[in-house]
C-alpha cells in the first residue's frame, strides 16, 4: 500500500532541491521501509536493505534522509497523514447532514483496519525515534484525537447529544482513539468474531451511548436550561 509522507516532512534536511522529486523518492522509501520494519523490526533492518527494497542506491538514499531514524519518522508521519485525510473527508461529507461523529469514527476505524500492521509498528518503534521526532509523532496523535472532539462539539451544537464538559469530551475522544488501536492489538481475537463492519456498528453505538450516559454540564446558552 502506498502511503505518502505529509508536507511537514521538509523538517528533515535533504540535499535535493526539487521538492516534487523529494516527495516521490521519500514515498518510495517509506513504502519499502514499512514492509521491512514490520517483517524484521526497526533495529534489525539496515539502510542498505531499505535502499535495495526502494530501488535506489545507498548513496541516493542518503540524499533524501540522513539516518534510519529519519525513515522511521517519515513512516509514522505518513500513517498519521492517511488517518487525518480519511477523517477530514468524512467531516466534509456530513457538513450539512448526517452524524459527524459516526462518520469520523467509521473513517478512522477503516483506516485502522487497512493499516493495522503500520499502527502496530508505530507503537512498537516510536521509542526508537530521537526526542524531537517522537514529540512530533505524539503531537500528531493528539491532533487526530482533536478531530473526534470537533465531531462531538458539532453534535452538541445541534442538540443531538447532551452538553459535555471539556474533560468528558477529552476522555470520549481518547476512548475512540483506543478503540481503533484495540482493533490492531486484539485483532487476533476480534477478527474471528466480528467483521470490521460489525466492529464499527457496535463500537459506534457504544460511543454514542457513552455520550448520552456521561453526566451533562448545565446548558447556559440563552433560552436553555433552568433560569
Amino acid at each position: 500500500m502506498g502511503i505518502a509522507p505529509q508536507k511537514n516532512e521538509h523538517q528533515i534536511p535533504t540535499q535535493v532541491k526539487n521538492q516534487d522529486l523529494v516527495q516521490r523518492r521519500r514515498h518510495q522509501i517509506v513504502d519499502a521501509a514499512v514492509e521491512l520494519f514490520i517483517q524484521n523490526g526497526f533495529h534489525k533492518t539496515t539502510t542498505r536493505q531499505i535502499a535495495k527494497a526502494a530501488g535506489v542506491s545507498i548513496g541516493s538514499l542518503y540524499e533524501y534522509v540522513a539516518s534510519k531514524e529519519d525513515v522511521l519518522y517519515l513512516v509514522c508521519d505518513a500513517i498519521h497523514a492517511e488517518m487525518q485525510r480519511g477523517m477530514a473527508e468524512a467531516m466534509q461529507r456530513v457538513a450539512d447532514q448526517g452524524n459527524p461523529l459516526a462518520e469520523v469514527v467509521r473513517a478512522y476505524l477503516l483506516v485502522c483496519d487497512r493499516m493495522n500492521d503500520h499502527i502496530l509498528l508505530i507503537y512498537q518503534e516510536t521509542q526508537s525515534l530521537p526526542h524531537k521526532w517522537r514529540r512530533v509523532v505524539l503531537e500528531n496523535e493528539v491532533r487526530i484525537t482533536g478531530l473526534f472532539t470537533r465531531a462531538l462539539t458539532a453534535l452538541m451544537a445541534d442538540g443531538k447529544i447532551p452538553l459535555l464538559s471539556e474533560a468528558a469530551m477529552d476522555l470520549v475522544a481518547h476512548n475512540i482513539a483506543v478503540i481503533g488501536h484495540m482493533w490492531t492489538f486484539r485483532r487476533w481475537f476480534l477478527s474471528r468474531h466480528y467483521t470490521i463492519e460489525d466492529y464499527i456498528r457496535h463500537q459506534t453505538a457504544f460511543i454514542l451511548n457513552m455520550c448520552h450516559t456521561e453526566e451533562p454540564v448545565p446548558d447556559r446558552r440563552p433560552g436553555h436550561g433552568t433560569p
